[in-house]
């Protein structure tokens, strides 16, 4: 029985240095993937704000951390813009659901076909039409 024991143990071992050699080689492998994937990222970062590269450095060469820091920036910038914008539109619809609701609450009493008359004369295009920023 010994020599079928040791057997297994020389089996085992053989299993053992087959898997660390595969892991050894494969570790590389799979590192050189996932920078190829960073530096295929940041190219598509760089080509995407290309116009903004250019106003902050024209001839510089940009390193990575450049761009990361220049994509970061612009990206806050349009977070601001698009919450400006968000508020923007909060108030004009605030604005436009108090004067719907004010028109309602008026008490509309029938007037007079000369007051009607008088008061679409008056009124002129400009000021007949509201205005929107959209």
């Amino acid at each position: 029985m010994a020599p079928t024991i040791t057997a297994a143990m020389t089996n085992s071992q053989d299993v053992l240095m087959t898997l660390f050699l595969f892991l050894q080689i494969r570790k590389p492998l799979v590192e050189k993937l996932r920078r190829e994937r960073i530096n295929s990222s940041i190219e598509q970062l760089k080509s995407l704000l290309d116009p903004e590269f250019l106003k902050q450095q024209p001839d510089s060469k940009l390193e990575k951390a450049d761009i990361l820091e220049m994509t970061v920036c612009v990206l806050r910038r349009l977070q601001q813009q698009n919450q400006q914008q968000r508020r923007l539109m909060n108030h004009f619809n605030k604005l436009q659901s108090s004067s719907d609701k004010s028109l309602r609450e008026a008490d509309f009493s029938p007037l007079s076909s000369t007051v009607q008359t008088s008061i679409s004369k008056e009124k002129s295009p400009v000021n007949s039409a509201l205005w929107r920023p959209w």
